[in-house]
């Protein structure tokens, strides 16, 4: 595997180039990618492989932790969430409303995370009903537990509203739980995928085993 420094499906970055001696004799590498090099955004365990094989393994890595976003606004925050909950190997990323989004946040992680679509938040929370997932909202409202003092349930829907607005009222009413995360400078609130990125961290540090991370 040679090192091939120069832009990638994602960006400027660091690829492999074309494979050198013979060929592995392994069903998930993808023959195209041996012979040209693999640029893609994926982490170095899974250079070579097809998109199918690198899905197959990640599905064997997922968390009970789904996300759900609120887009009724066409929030441009949600391929950054998409990005994250990606690295963080998130069951399903839940788009609530609009169906459009820009993708181009996701760095071209949405092609290896579940994504589902709702048109609307009680169509949501069915689903989490019907998954015996506990749903709980993150904003920052009075009355909120801090992230930072609770323990987030395993089986578990984080849910974050659009950028401004916040959650909507339903998904106030229909979470089990509602966090905050602790600000100190003179901002009323996060960036929503930044804050989503701490809560999913918050879960991670939790519940995951480290053991396995890359």
């Amino acid at each position: 595997m040679t090192e091939l420094p120069g832009p990638t499906e994602w960006g400027e970055g660091v690829g492999v180039g074309p494979w050198q001696g013979p060929w592995p004799d392994d069903p998930r590498h993808d023959h195209e990618l041996l012979r040209a090099g693999d640029t893609r955004n994926v982490v170095d365990a899974y250079r070579y492989w097809t998109r199918e094989a690198i899905i197959t393994d990640i599905d064997g890595r997922r968390h009970p932790l789904h996300i759900a976003i609120e887009n009724f606004g066409n929030d441009a925050n949600i391929g950054a969430v998409v990005r994250t909950a990606n690295a963080f190997a998130v069951h399903t990323v839940h788009i609530v409303g609009r169906r459009r989004w820009n993708r181009r946040g996701a760095m071209v992680t949405d092609r290896y995370q579940r994504l589902c679509h709702h048109d609307n938040t009680d169509e949501l929370l069915d689903f989490a009903a019907a998954a015996g997932l506990a749903v709980v909202a993150v904003d920052n409202v009075p009355g909120a537990s801090r992230i930072e003092d609770v323990t987030l349930p395993r089986d578990c829907l984080l849910v974050f509203g659009q950028e401004g607005p916040g959650i909507t009222a339903e998904a106030k009413t229909g979470a089990q739980a509602t966090v905050s995360i602790a600000q100190f400078g003179s901002t009323r609130s996060l960036n929503a995928a930044v804050a989503a990125g701490i809560a999913m961290h918050a879960w991670i540090r939790q519940h995951a085993d480290l053991g396995r991370a890359w």
